[in-house]
């Protein structure tokens, strides 16, 4: 079964279009994605590495997240891919900020969640990723920059978060 997802123009609203992944975008059309991190109430970050199978396999990402499925708000495509790569349920989901990505036709709405959960109980996604990893703030922030399949997320959220977010 093909996945569609709803288009959008560069301002998040959603358009009378369906995308189906793979396709090519029209000019101007945007497709959906909800980027969550993870923090532990301990002071952690998770950390999800990607299966070596998709692109930019076996590198590190600070976000659970993928794209919102035709009908799916940002928060509830959120919460879904939260739980699908992490395990984690949570309703404790911060939006912190949007990005439009121009050249990949891409909106991210970038998320924070606090956790409490069992830090040995995370799931894996079967085809999605291959481990994860728990590492403090200052771990996180030295990181070399290829290590992480993305460091879009970084400044922004964890700059944020020490502003906003206790």
């Amino acid at each position: 079964m093909k996945e569609v997802w709803d288009a959008y123009d560069k301002d998040f609203n959603k358009l009378n279009v369906d995308i189906v992944r793979g396709d090519t975008f029209k000019e101007g059309q945007y497709h959906l994605v909800s980027e969550i991190v993870v923090k532990h109430i301990d002071g952690t970050y998770l950390l999800m590495q990607r299966h070596y199978n998709k692109n930019l396999g076996g590198k590190w990402e600070l976000t659970a997240g993928g794209s919102a499925l035709k009908g799916e708000s940002p928060i509830e495509c959120a919460k879904r891919e939260l739980y699908e790569e992490t395990g984690i349920k949570s309703y404790k989901i911060i939006e912190v900020k949007r990005i439009v990505h121009k050249k990949h036709q891409t909106l991210y709405v970038e998320y924070y969640c606090l956790t409490d959960c069992d830090k040995n109980d995370i799931v894996l996604q079967d085809g999605e990723t291959i481990d994860y990893k728990w590492v403090d703030e200052n771990t996180l922030f030295n990181l070399d920059k290829d290590f992480l399949a993305s460091d879009r997320a970084l400044p922004v959220l964890l700059q944020s978060f020490k502003s906003t977010i206790k």
